[in-house]
């Protein structure tokens, strides 16, 4: 049993019994934050007790059964088995876990007294397709919208009839559940997709769900634990969404309108971790956009605790943002460029210039911030090597500014260069996009790392392209793609095997450049935007124009926030 504060126990006895799943290791799933608001979200139900399993940390042919942390029990004894997944690469890590508690893998072969396996989370929002035969129905939005009704719904005895019939009540009742055996998926004779209509009489399209008003619902660490990427940190959500619209993030667009907690209730949940551990990190896609951000890191300071930010931009390293960065004696700042040079952050909406990325590196070291962590991405739509080659011009020119005032405090620190392969995702300008191919992002990571190898202390990191080109797969498959995730869990997680051997063409779904016009896997979803706005965006993505921020009041840009949805792009 791992050391944790706040473990939550309920009897099982009256109650529908949930096994949550993170499929990954315990030290990865608890470092998630939804994962953690789910837990404690469920437990909040009464009728419902809600324990955690993980992927074991020893994943070999030996490794023991799949149980749930809390009591011990296997999660094939449960009720239902609901997956959380924020990423991709952990589908086959799903199918692991469902083997390893000798549950079938797919849908249509389980039936009473196997649970029900459910799934949500972030992965999901964008495209349930490629694992859409595992899961017998997907939660579509977060969670707090959509779980109340789910369960209000999911009574025993509602457990305990026919399977088919369950799941058509569910798909019938509850706004956001999507049953995939309830639809058909057809195709075309050159493989994209023709059409995506229900068998019966249930909803056309999914309406992602959402909190609309997040001002009264907090979002914060549920257990505190030694055991995980933030070490004992009480973690905060403070917004959703972004307001900035980088055209390659579906965080600014599948969770739109960008929405912020008001400091009165973030300072509830600042005195709530403080009386648990005097670490606190806020969490947002734009925390430093958060208007009472210096107020609320005052407050924190007050309480004698250190304060974390999960991300700052550039462009908003205030002097009074940069003190409290100094008086919570932080030691690696990280501020994402994204590209390296001018044309290329037009061209995915960045929103930030090269001044604003060298004012902000040499304010944070004379801030006393020794170290830097800067993220770029290659790949990126109409990238010529010259982009490349401007990635290392930039980092030479932060090395000046950063030793120019790393001389005048006499200590100099060291800057990690992080760079990450481009992945095309739904709902986001560059759904249509084909990815780079692997040989050209190799080149890319070396020309970057030969540029920079003799620049002292500048570090350089890269994903794995190959790595990356499955992650697109699975973020941009249809059906056809979970054939792949059972031969590769057939194989054991042999990808080079898999893919050499695949039933279907997995270069149809990563390196194909998609037409504005096609009918995409994922298009039977509702995020609200008008797909006519994301063609807007691309359209402009390539001529080199930008767009302004997504505004914090309502307007008839996208879509989402018309009631009626017939918001037009400008």
């Amino acid at each position: 049993m791992k050391s944790e504060i706040g473990t939550i126990r309920k009897q099982w006895k009256g109650r529908i019994k949930v096994a949550l799943v993170y499929p990954n290791t315990y030290h990865v799933g608890m470092s998630n934050l939804g994962f953690q608001t789910v837990y404690d979200l469920l437990n909040k139900i009464d009728h419902v007790v809600c324990e955690r399993s993980f992927l074991p940390e020893d994943s070999g042919p030996a490794a023991g059964r799949i149980v749930a942390i809390e009591s011990g029990s296997p999660i094939s004894d449960f009720d239902i088995i609901a997956f959380s997944v924020s990423f991709e690469n952990d589908y086959p890590n799903l199918l692991t876990i469902l083997e390893r508690a000798g549950i079938p893998l797919r849908s249509d072969d389980r039936a009473p007294p196997h649970p029900l396996v459910i799934a949500g989370g972030i992965a999901f929002f964008s495209n349930p397709e490629p694992v859409s035969p595992f899961i017998d129905c997907f939660l579509i939005g977060e969670a707090e919208a959509i779980l109340p009704r789910f369960f209000d719904t999911a009574l025993p005895d509602l457990l305990s009839q026919n399977r088919r019939s369950c799941l058509k009540t569910l798909a019938r009742n509850v706004p956001g559940a999507y049953v995939p055996a309830f639809y058909s998926t057809t195709y075309n004779p050159d493989g994209t997709v023709c059409a995506i209509e229900p068998v019966c009489d249930v909803p056309v399209k999914i309406e992602r769900m959402y909190m609309k008003d997040i001002s009264s619902v907090p979002t914060c660490s549920a257990i505190i634990t030694t055991d995980t990427t933030f070490d004992r940190t009480f973690l905060i959500e403070v917004s959703r969404g972004c307001p900035h619209g980088c055209r390659f993030c579906s965080t600014g667009f599948v969770y739109r309108p960008p929405r912020f907690r008001p400091f009165s209730l973030l300072e509830k949940c600042l005195q709530q971790g403080a009386s648990m551990t005097d670490k606190i990190g806020l969490v947002g896609a734009a925390v430093s956009d958060l208007p009472d951000i210096n107020k609320l890191c005052g407050q924190a300071l007050e309480k004698d605790t250190r304060i974390s930010f999960s991300s700052l931009r550039a462009d908003a390293l205030s002097h009074e943002l940069l003190s409290i960065l100094r008086q919570n004696k932080v030691k690696t700042a990280t501020i994402a460029p994204d590209a390296g040079s001018e044309r290329m952050r037009k061209v995915i909406n960045k929103g930030i210039t090269e001044e604003d990325v060298l004012n902000a590196a040499e304010n944070l070291v004379a801030s006393g911030i020794p170290n830097l962590k800067l993220y770029f991405m290659i790949g990126l739509p109409t990238e010529t090597m010259d982009d490349v080659e401007a990635i290392v011009l930039l980092c030479k020119q932060i090395k000046h500014r950063f030793l120019k005032s790393s001389r005048i405090r006499k200590r100099i620190g060291e800057i990690t260069v992080s760079l990450n392969s481009f992945i095309p995702k739904p709902f986001t300008p560059f759904q249509w996009i084909a990815m780079d191919e692997v040989h050209s992002l190799k080149k890319k990571i070396k020309k970057i790392k030969d540029g920079l190898k003799r620049v002292a202390n500048v570090r350089v990191h890269s994903d794995i392209p190959r790595w990356a080109y499955i992650q697109a797969l699975l973020s941009c498959g249809d059906r056809k793609v979970a054939q792949i995730l059972l031969l590769a869990n057939q194989n054991r997680g042999n990808w080079p095997k898999t893919l050499k051997a695949s039933p279907v063409n997995p270069d149809f779904y990563v390196h194909r450049e998609r037409s504005l016009d096609e009918l995409l896997p994922w298009d039977f979803i509702d995020h609200g935007i008008n797909k006519s706005f994301l063609k807007q965006e691309h359209k402009r993505a390539l001529q080199g124009k930008t767009s302004p921020p997504c505004p914090i009041e309502s307007c008839n840009i996208c879509g989402v926030c018309n009631e009626d949805g017939t918001g037009v792009a400008k």
